[in-house]
């Protein structure tokens, strides 16, 4: 774990492998904007979800959020689910309040308001790109929406699909795709999911979760045949900011 400057209220990111985050700098720039002087923001590299146990030791911890390959490994440690993420299955924001440790789901927030802006009628089903704790997520928001989805993973359960079942005739019934997988994250930045992007057409749309690079080869190969493409910037964006609310309530 990281060595930081004590503050009286302090936040952090679980993860494993983390360094690359964006949410440390997004609040350490929130704070100084705010003058809040009082608050900092670190990453929790944690080799495993038992090392979590060490943290529920720090009395001035206030609250976290939580990323890969935790949201779903957490849940046994928290005290409370609130009823949206006990539904989703999956917590990436944590309040600590009187000594109770309760989960939340910011990214269905962040998700929802980032897609709907690209969605059109013809959007009526989607595929997800992995089944880890973000898929929860967004398979939750697509409920919502009314969009029906089918997951798509390396090694597919029942109803599920596998990359090489994926052909012309998937992509002209699925015309909005989601990787909710690490493929393409930087430093792999050359690395896309095993897809027939040559049946992409400009009915579709491409929602990559990664936003390091800003365009991943995943979303280039989709803006090279006229499909909408949208990173996860402004979904992380969005789940930062409901996540402040939600520790400041």
């Amino acid at each position: 774990m990281e060595k930081t400057e004590m503050k009286s209220k302090r936040l952090g990111l679980i993860g494993k492998n983390i360094s690359y985050s964006f949410s440390r700098g997004y609040f350490k720039d929130k704070f100084a904007t705010l003058n809040l002087n009082e608050y900092s923001y670190e990453n929790f590299d944690l080799e495993s979800i038992s090392d979590f146990k060490k943290l529920k030791d720090c009395t001035d911890i206030v609250g976290f959020n939580v990323t890969i390959p935790y949201k779903q490994e957490i849940i046994p440690f928290l005290d409370n689910l609130d009823p949206q993420a006990a539904q989703i299955g999956a917590v990436n924001t944590i309040k600590i309040k009187d000594g109770s440790y309760i989960g939340y789901n910011t990214d269905a927030y962040g998700f929802k308001i980032s897609i709907t802006p690209f969605l059109k009628p013809h959007h009526k089903k989607a595929l997800i790109l992995g089944t880890g704790g973000a898929s929860k997520a967004i398979a939750f928001v697509l409920e919502e929406l009314g969009i029906a989805y089918t997951y798509v993973s390396r090694n597919p359960k029942q109803n599920q699909l596998s990359y090489d079942k994926i052909d012309e005739n998937v992509l002209k019934e699925y015309l909005v795709i989601i990787n909710c997988s690490p493929v393409g994250t930087f430093p792999d930045v050359d690395k896309k999911p095993d897809l027939p992007y040559h049946y992409i057409t400009d009915e579709h749309i491409l929602f990559d979760l990664i936003y390091n690079p800003s365009e991943t080869a995943f979303l280039s190969e989709g803006k090279k045949r006229g499909a909408a493409i949208q990173n996860g910037l402004a979904m992380l964006k969005g789940q930062a900011e409901e996540s402040w609310e939600i520790w400041n309530r």
